[in-house]
């Protein structure tokens, strides 16, 4: 178990975008949102190729910034998604993806079921500043 992904102590990362710049030039951060229940379910980047893409096949298809290409959301899990609307903030900096998932959940983490979930499964606790899994 990674303690990162499953544990309860709160470990962010505030060197992502440091870490993301040296490795990866060109890629802006896309919010993704599920267009039906309004939660946002990743956060993620692109690159000019990965939106281009996204926008043919109207797919979420992003760029990994951990492995430097491209990366179709599901592809080997079957967690697919449509790409439904994108919305460009004011800046043209960062993107927003409402997408329809085509089954449900979209972390590679599972709950205790085995089902996939939103990336965001996890509750800070406001007085211990420890994490809560909402969806174990």
């Amino acid at each position: 178990m990674s303690q990162i992904e499953e544990g309860n102590a709160l470990m962010l990362d505030f060197g992502k975008i440091a870490k993301i710049a040296e490795r990866c030039r060109d890629v802006i951060p896309v919010a993704v949102q599920n267009l039906d229940t309004g939660e946002v379910i990743l956060v993620a980047y692109t690159n000019e190729l990965a939106f281009r893409k996204s926008l043919e096949a109207r797919r979420l298809i992003l760029w990994s910034t951990s492995r430097n290409e491209l990366w179709e959301k599901g592809k080997t899990s079957g967690e697919t998604f449509d790409l439904v609307e994108a919305y460009v903030n004011c800046e043209q900096n960062s993107l927003l993806y409402k997408v329809r998932p085509r089954r449900r959940g979209i972390c590679h983490t599972k709950n205790r079921a085995g089902e996939p979930r939103d990336c965001y499964y996890r509750r800070v606790n406001f007085d211990t500043a420890e994490l809560e899994n909402v969806n174990p």
